[in-house]
């Protein structure tokens, strides 16, 4: 099943209790508020199918997973409301995941920037190429990666998400973020991490659900006050991406890029 959104889509398979969920945008694989609910809509829906057992995560094309934010909707934002209302698509988002009583395994094929990070580190088991390059770059554009935060951080640490989100236009490579913890896996071939993928998956696929479930359980405790966290800090980008700052470092980059 696919699902056409703002020029790009979100495409669901299933097989032998496997539901695979791909995501696309032409902008490198962005995530403009439309594409973020549906991609939300959907984990929810495989988290509540009982025939699906595991879930796997990827996004379309073989240069970048996931280049985080929209920035054409980040500049056409005038408003709190609106602005909240955006970037509460990447706290729903991470949410979903982290409640979804199914193990998510992220493939993660190219560079991820900002909330694609976010989203490389809200998965249960990443694995990567070694094309996958990573970036916070939120701080660079006047504001900061508060929603995401709290994701990257539990999987990375706090002081490797101090040091890329301070530095913001620094590009790590995936032996980084394997070493720091992002990624279970990276594999020198696209094959072979897909080989990887099914060879995973297919074992969750035959496991205990309920063992699986409480598993989940134990490796996100502490996260429950994620909900009310990740709105506050939803506040906080909206706030600051309206501000003059944030709006002349976007001008900048719609310049470069046009």
């Amino acid at each position: 099943m696919i699902k056409e959104i703002n020029n790009g889509h979100v495409r669901t398979d299933y097989s032998k209790g496997i539901t695979t969920i791909e995501f696309y945008h032409p902008q490198s694989n962005a995530l403009p508020g439309k594409l973020l609910e549906e991609l939300a809509h959907t984990i929810h829906a495989a988290a509540n199918d009982n025939d699906t057992k595991v879930i796997v995560l990827r996004s379309d094309g073989d240069r970048t997973f996931c280049s985080g934010a929209f920035f054409d909707e980040l500049k056409s934002l005038k408003n709190l409301d609106e602005s909240k209302r955006f970037f509460m698509g990447f706290a729903n988002l991470i949410n979903t995941m982290r409640k979804c009583p199914k193990f998510i395994i992220g493939r993660i094929q190219g560079r991820c920037v900002g909330g694609g990070v976010g989203l490389a580190s809200a998965v249960d088991y990443a694995i990567a190429t070694d094309a996958a390059e990573i970036k916070l770059s939120e701080l660079s554009i006047g504001i900061g990666p508060f929603v995401i935060g709290p994701a990257v951080e539990r999987k990375i640490g706090a002081a490797a998400f101090s040091n890329i989100a301070i530095d913001a236009t620094k590009w790590r490579n995936a032996d980084w973020a394997k070493r720091k913890g992002l990624y279970a896996e990276v594999h020198t071939s696209v094959e072979n991490m897909d080989e990887s993928i099914k060879r995973l998956a297919d074992s969750l696929s035959h496991f205990n659900p309920d063992a699986m479930r409480e598993m989940k359980n134990m490796f996100w405790k502490g996260c429950e006050n994620w909900d009310e966290l990740l709105y506050y800090r939803a506040g906080i980008s909206a706030k600051l991406i309206l501000g003059e700052e944030a709006q002349m470092a976007l001008e900048r980059l719609r310049e470069k890029v046009s």
